[in-house]
């Protein structure tokens, strides 16, 4: 199991542990950011793969930002890939 920890720009959160197993995510745990919404997606994208989880959440944005919590859990999974 690949464990990363990620540390998300241009966000309210600030810190993001992902784990991934054969290409799937196992969890996800978000720290600082709108909790309640995070912990929505992370369950939604609990034992989804990764490549669905990265295609659906990459280029999200949060209001003026050129970025957003999904976005960046996005770019996560993309470094945890390699």
């Amino acid at each position: 199991m690949a464990k990363i920890t990620y540390f998300p720009q241009g966000t309210c959160s600030k810190q993001m542990d992902v784990e991934v197993e054969n290409g799937v995510v196992k969890n996800v745990t978000v720290y600082g950011g709108c909790h309640g919404n995070l912990q929505g997606i992370c369950s939604l994208v609990r034992d989804m793969p990764v490549d669905q989880v990265i295609s659906r959440l990459q280029g999200i944005r949060c209001g003026y930002k050129n970025t957003s919590c999904p976005d960046q859990l996005a770019q996560a999974l993309k470094q945890a890939k390699g």
